[in-house]
Formats: structure tokens, C-alpha cells, sequence
């Protein structure tokens, strides 16, 4: 399908076709070369602004599909004046519209992207207008709070006394309705930051220790070759598997040992650089001698802020059963007892990574939110937060609340900067 978005494609519409197509009405014509002669034989939808997603005149040309027949009718559509799309040029064109705001344009991509029917559930929301209205629900209560408020300020003559405007206007109240309304919102937006990207978890630890089984084990398949050759994994591999509607980017890594050999080194080099951008490192061990020297001597190398795990594997061979606890000299460490070749323990594992991830199944209730919807809710608790201290000095009170909104507002839009826009549409599909 060809999509064409812009003014006066009624007459686009008769040249490349020789039909006047009747509005939000499937008309079947000949896609027609410049001289006349059929390219093509399809369908063909026409919506007239502003009635139309883009809220300009938009023109829909199915075809039969194949390759070198769509190139060809790419190439006739600009030849009649059109040009190819940017990414998410259209979304875009529905934002500046008033089409959508600028979270619905963000749910169509999620919308693509999704990794499970869950997220693609509360992409849907997003695109449907359900964030937007959770943010406009919380401006609204701002915009009155600052108007009760700026009302005094502007008429400083009538000696309103502070103490006495807050308690007429329940001020206090307001902002802890609205701190609770804001507060709820930035849980549904982290759960849905969690299941947009997931987590990226490493697999790493000594050789043989069992990382490739547990990567199989976790895959549900053969995905890494596992010998009782150490060093067989050289590279890393990655799987992504979902828990409970949550994506996990699995990395195996290759073992974490002092080595003469040159392909090792480089496969160790990667595994290093794989665990500085985890999410969560499992360190596994072998169940039947514990946390030795030398997994300790891994364990102090670990990057700071990094959740770790230390998973003791092959708790079957070491005659233990399956468990969690705490462990650790100076530091407290989760340690998991579990069989990635039996699959005991598995559910820990499982339970343990939704917990690090703050996984609390929310359910239908999560709307998918990116690392700017985050930054921005924060920002307006914060703000708001900082007004609720300031009530006795209410210029300072207000324009905490003008903060705050101007946060949420960029949210959907009302308020963001144009290098921001061309950041985000960016990112889109082309033709989207």
C-alpha cells in the first residue's frame, strides 16, 4: 500500500488513476504510467481533510504487492509531485494537526515495537488517549491550584491574609490529592518503562559453571552449545524471552578467566563490556563448591549500582534442594539454588528477576511510558512536592506549580521544545 498525505490529492488521484474516487469509499482502478498505460490494478481510498489521520487530504493506493510493482508506482506518485516520507512524517503531520498529542504519536510506535501482547495492550491505551487524559486530569487540578493562588497575587491591595486564603481555597488538601494522583500515574508509567524495554540480564562466572545451560534452560531451547570443555562459549549470545508479559534480553557470556588464548581474550574483553551495561548480572556458580576465590575475585570487579544475583547452579549434583536467601560479608547478596539442567528452581529465578525489574502486575492498568515520561512525572512530583513546602510564601508556592505543569505538559506535547519533536518522530518507521 502507498499512502499519500497532503493538499488537493483529488486531482493526484484522477492523474495517476483517470477516477474521480468518492470519499472514505473503495473505488477499484488502474494505477496508470504517465503515457496512459496500467502499472497496476487495485484498490483505491480517498479522505478529504480534515477528516483523514493526518487531518490533511490523504490518499490510500492498494496494490498487488510485489517489489517491482509497488517501486514502480512509488516512482509515478512522484513524478506527479509527491516525495518519499521521513520517518514518522505522518504521525508527526497528525501531532502539528491537532490530530493526536504528541504520547498518542509516541503509542503508535510502542505500538510496533511491542515485545508482548501486554505491551502492545498498553501501547494501545497510550495511543487511544488514556495517558493524555491521566496527565490533563493532573494539569487541570494544577491549573486551578495556580489560579486560586496567582488571583491573590495579582491584587496585592486587598490584603488577603496567606493563612487564611490557603484555608478558604483547601489548599493543603489539593496538593495532597494531586501529590496522590501524581504519585499513582508515576507507578503505572514505571511499570510500563519495564515492560516497553525490559531488563538486560548477563550471564557470567567462571567456565563450566553452567551459564549456557542456563541460558537453554531460560530460551526454552538448544541456543548455546554446552560441552564440559571450558571456554566453549567465545562470544556473547543473546536470547530475549518474556515473564509474565516482561521482556528479558538474555546475554551469555563467555567464562571469566586468566587465559593465553587470543580468541578467549577477545570473547572475556566482550563479556566485560556486556556486563557494563547490564541491567542485572547473575554471577553463577557451581553449587558444589560455593562462592570460591576466584568467583569472589569476579564478584569485586562488578560495576557499581549493578543488581546482582549469585545463582548456584547445579544444586542437584550437590544433593541441595532448591531455595533463596541472603548472603555476603559486607555486602548482601540474593543467592538462588537452582538446576538450569533439571529446571529446578527455575520459578525462583523467574519471581527473582520480576522483582528487580519492580514488577508488581499492575495488569491492564500499565500505560507504556518512555525514560522522558518518567523524567518528566518526576519532575512535577518534585515541583509540586516543593510548592506544598512553600505555602507560606505563595509567589514562590506558584511558580513551583507553573514548573510542575509545564512538566506534565511535555508530556503530550503542549509544551516541548521543536529539537525535542524532531528526536522523537526520528525514531519512527518511515511511512508511519
Amino acid at each position: 500500500m502507498v499512502r499519500i498525505s497532503g493538499r488537493d490529492l483529488l486531482s493526484f488521484a484522477v492523474a495517476i488513476s483517470g477516477k474521480t474516487p468518492a470519499p472514505r469509499r473503495v473505488t477499484s482502478a488502474d494505477f496508470l504510467a504517465a503515457d496512459g498505460t496500467p502499472l497496476d490494478h487495485g484498490l483505491m481510498l480517498y479522505f478529504p481533510a480534515p477528516h483523514s489521520f493526518t487531518g490533511e487530504d490523504v490518499l490510500e493506493l492498494h496494490g498487488h504487492g510485489g517489489p517491482v510493482v509497488m517501486q514502480t508506482l512509488l516512482v509515478r506518485c512522484v513524478e506527479l509531485g509527491a516525495r518519499l516520507a521521513q520517518p514518522g512524517e505522518f504521525a508527526r503531520r497528525a501531532y502539528e494537526n491537532d490530530k493526536i498529542d504528541l504520547a498518542q504519536a509516541e503509542g503508535i510506535a510502542d505500538l510496533i515495537e511491542a515485545a508482548s501482547a501486554q505491551a502492545a495492550r498498553s501501547a494501545l491505551r497510550s495511543l487511544s488517549g488514556e495517558f493524555s487524559r491521566a496527565v490533563q486530569a493532573i494539569v487541570d487540578q494544577l491549573i486551578e491550584l495556580r489560579m486560586l493562588i496567582e488571583a491573590t497575587l495579582d491584587f496585592p491591595d486587598e490584603e488577603i491574609d496567606a493563612e487564611e486564603l490557603l484555608h478558604d481555597i483547601d489548599a493543603v488538601a489539593r496538593l495532597e490529592k494531586l501529590n496522590a494522583d501524581l504519585a499513582l500515574l508515576q507507578s503505572r508509567a514505571r511499570q510500563g518503562a519495564v515492560l516497553r524495554s525490559g531488563l538486560h540480564v548477563v550471564l557470567a562466572g567462571l567456565p563450566n559453571v553452567g551459564k549456557s545451560s542456563l541460558l537453554n534452560r531460560l530460551a526454552g531451547e538448544e541456543r548455546a552449545i554446552v560441552t564440559d570443555i571450558a571456554g566453549t562459549t567465545r562470544d556473547a549470545l543473546r536470547e530475549t524471552i518474556q515473564v509474565e508479559g516482561i521482556p528479558l534480553h538474555i546475554i551469555d557470556t563467555a567464562g571469566l578467566r586468566e587465559t593465553e588464548d587470543a580468541v578467549e581474550k577477545i570473547g572475556i574483553a566482550r563479556s566485560w563490556q556486556e556486563i557494563e551495561r547490564a541491567d542485572v548480572v547473575l554471577q553463577i556458580v557451581d553449587a558444589r563448591t560455593g562462592v570460591t576465590p576466584a568467583d569472589h575475585a569476579i564478584a569485586v570487579k562488578l560495576p557499581a549500582g549493578i543488581e546482582r544475583v549469585v545463582i548456584e547452579n547445579k544444586c542437584d549434583l550437590a544433593d541441595t534442594k532448591p531455595g533463596r536467601y541472603m548472603a555476603g560479608h559486607q555486602v548482601q547478596s540474593v543467592h538462588l539454588r537452582l538446576s538450569a539442567k533439571s529446571g529446578q528452581g527455575m520459578a525462583l529465578l523467574h519471581d527473582e528477576l520480576l522483582r528487580i525489574a519492580g514488577w508488581t502486575g499492575h495488569g491492564e492498568d500499565v500505560l507504556l511510558a518512555r525514560e522522558r515520561h518518567l523524567d518528566a512525572l518526576k519532575l512535577a512530583a518534585e515541583k509540586s512536592a516543593l510548592a506544598g513546602r512553600q505555602l507560606d510564601r505563595l509567589e514562590l508556592a506558584a511558580e513551583e506549580l507553573r514548573l510542575a505543569q509545564n512538566a506534565l505538559s511535555a508530556i503530550t506535547g503542549e509544551f516541548t521544545a521543536d529539537d525535542l519533536l524532531g528526536e522523537i518522530f526520528g525514531r519512527f518507521c518511515i511511512g508511519k
